[in-house]
């Protein structure tokens, strides 16, 4: 009878423990979720959570300040001189535009369809003769100097003699139907234009194929395995597309920039500047000839800003348009990469210095 009670009297102790201590832990759960709930709402009445204090001001300045800076730029628009830059830039660029078209089309065309011995099979086997027929053999690439560049790599790879194929790199962007053209076009009637940058840039081809043939040396030259042409296996079309489309995209940059530079350097710089130079035969040729190796403009193209700079000479003019075509910092990068930076160094200036002598000569004749 005594361990029933005593045994009755702990299970009831148990569950009053029991008991209690779960109202503890009820008691405490609410206690730690009433914490919670006002530490989120002290969370809330930050600063950081509420509308800042000016927000309708600066709702009216995002709705006001891009509607002035438009109004400005517009006011701006139409300064004249700005509304002149813009004239000339967008002149230069319209009009090169479909020459530029044209000619990357037409060079991705042969590049996917022209097989690469038609090229070897043309040319003689004296190295002497090769280089004044690969000069003029230039005149069947009808792209831009970009294009010119891993032709002469593959042609020497081909068994091309290095002279032959440098007559060709120099002669192609300056001598084929559409620059030829855009050159009728940007100097209309004027024929002597035309008939001196296809004679000054075929004499410039010339004779630095003969230069290497005399002075080059195998050291300076190293050619970088690249593919051009078809590939077997590889669709002709795909081909075409691909190089029509990096050719005209590439180009075409360039052509926007050098439209950009001509229309700054037309309206900015000072007219006395423009006379200092123009006003002496030697500087303006010289002149002229550094601006086109820093313009970049692609050949294509560059008939339109040299027919801009009319305060220059007509020779001055033709030295541009030779020397453009053959030496510029795009071309320098260029054969850089596919020959080595010892051929570019000598061969770039070698040219520069060929091609201002031929301009001179020939525009003194001609112009």
């Amino acid at each position: 009878m005594s361990r029933t009670t005593n045994s009755t009297t702990h299970n009831s102790t148990t569950h009053n423990s029991t008991t209690s201590g779960t109202t503890h832990g009820t008691k405490h759960s609410a206690t730690a979720e009433a914490a919670l709930a006002a530490a989120e709402a002290d969370d809330f009445d930050q600063p950081g959570h509420a509308w800042p204090r000016h927000w309708p001001l600066l709702l009216l300045g995002a709705a006001v300040l891009p509607g002035v800076v438009l109004f400005g730029v517009g006011r701006w628009m139409e300064e004249p001189a700005v509304q002149a830059w813009r004239t000339v830039c967008l002149s230069i660029t319209v009009q090169a535009l479909p020459f530029l078209l044209l000619g990357t089309a037409l060079s991705g065309a042969i590049n996917a369809f022209v097989p690469a011995r038609v090229f070897t099979r043309l040319l003689p086997s004296r190295p002497a003769l090769a280089v004044p027929v690969a000069g003029a053999a230039g005149v069947v690439l009808p792209g831009c100097e970009c294009a010119s560049v891993p032709v002469a790599q593959s042609l020497i790879r081909r068994g091309v003699d290095p002279a032959a194929a440098f007559a060709f790199l120099l002669s192609a962007p300056a001598i084929n139907p559409i620059v030829l053209t855009a050159t009728a076009i940007a100097f209309p009637g004027s024929p002597a234009m035309v008939a001196a940058r296809l004679l000054a840039s075929l004499v410039t081809a010339a004779a630095m194929g003969w230069l290497w043939l005399w002075l080059g040396r195998a050291e300076w030259l190293k050619p970088v395995a690249r593919h051009t042409g078809h590939r077997p296996g590889q669709s002709r079309w795909n081909e075409f597309r691909t190089g029509f489309q990096h050719d005209f995209l590439h180009a075409g940059g360039f052509l926007v920039v050098g439209a950009m530079a001509a229309a700054t350097f037309n309206v900015l710089v000072p007219r006395t500047v423009l006379d200092t130079f123009a006003d002496s035969p030697w500087l303006s040729v010289l002149f002229l000839a550094a601006l086109a190796i820093l313009l970049s403009v692609c050949s294509e193209a560059d008939a339109f800003v040299a027919a801009s700079l009319t305060g220059f000479s007509p020779t001055a003019r033709l030295t541009f348009m030779v020397v453009g075509p053959m030496v510029d910092l795009k071309l320098i990068a260029l054969q850089t990469g596919t020959f080595g930076r010892a051929f570019a160094v000598r061969f770039s200036a070698a040219t520069v210095v060929v091609a201002i002598l031929c301009s001179a000569l020939i525009g003194a004749v001609l112009l």
